[in-house]
């Protein structure tokens, strides 16, 4: 995740300056982390399948066995994935076809992560990519739709499926505050739970609160409301993403692409 994290966070850096024209990359060059994700992701699936393949053992063993099939799900939306960046690349440097046509993978990945996430519930598994696409299908539908101009709507209707998960957030956010203030003003409950809750509370709020800002500002600046630059833009979203990645260190490792 930390891996996955930091390229987000270059790339994110690499975008807002090519979007301002302080860097002149073509957008190839900007995508750069993003290549480099996801080769490391068809690298280490390329390893656990061959480790796999060579360990026949371990198909007797049901947890590996659904450790192999988590990868399997993970590698394959992430090649999902990569063929809507592909797309979205040709399309800004040189292609003229809708963005309709970029989206398909993303319309393909949509159904797979809700078939995804019903198996991971049945097997106890934790997959954070494929709730955030399956939950996003009406926001990539919108967002095609107003590339291709089908509709005229702006920018701040067309990101309503947002706003609906964004307000899901906030609502985990106020939980996890008022749980926060309970354990602080209870005498029952040990240092160690209080300092827990409070970690919680404020990793969420760091995490969510600079995203919304930065979905506020992004969805203005579209609609010529700001006349901000694309890095003051994206300040907000770089401080979710360092507070994401700092989460990281606290967490167990697992199968998760």
């Amino acid at each position: 995740k930390f891996l996955i994290y930091s390229c987000l966070l270059l790339f994110s850096v690499l975008l807002s300056l090519r979007l301002d024209g302080v860097i002149q990359w073509n957008y190839w060059a900007v995508f750069t982390p993003i290549w480099l994700w996801k080769l490391l992701v068809i690298i280490g699936a390329s390893v656990g399948t061959g480790v796999w393949a060579h360990n026949p053992q371990y198909r007797a063993e049901g947890e590996t066995c659904v450790e192999f099939k988590a990868m399997l799900i993970a590698v394959g939306l992430h090649v999902l994935l990569l063929m809507f960046e592909v797309l979205v690349c040709d399309r800004v440097e040189r292609g003229n076809y809708f963005w309709l046509l970029v989206f398909m993978p993303l319309f393909f990945v949509s159904p797979v992560s809700v078939a995804a996430c019903v198996w991971g519930f049945r097997h106890d598994r934790s997959l954070e990519l494929e709730v955030l696409c399956s939950v996003n299908i009406l926001q990539f539908i919108f967002i095609a739709l107003r590339l291709d101009r089908i509709i005229n709507w702006p920018w701040l209707v067309v990101c309503v499926p947002l706003w609906i998960l964004m307000s899901f957030l906030c609502l985990v956010v106020l939980y996890y505050i008022i749980w926060s203030v309970l354990f602080l003003r209870s005498i029952d409950i040990i240092a160690e739970q209080r300092r827990t809750h409070i970690t919680m509370a404020i990793s969420w709020m760091t995490i969510v609160v600079p995203l919304l800002t930065f979905e506020i500002l992004l969805v203005h600046k579209l609609d010529g409301h700001n006349s901000l630059s694309y890095v003051c833009v994206f300040v907000p979203l770089w401080l979710s993403l360092l507070t994401l990645m700092a989460t990281t260190f606290g967490q167990k490792g697992g199968n998760h692409c």
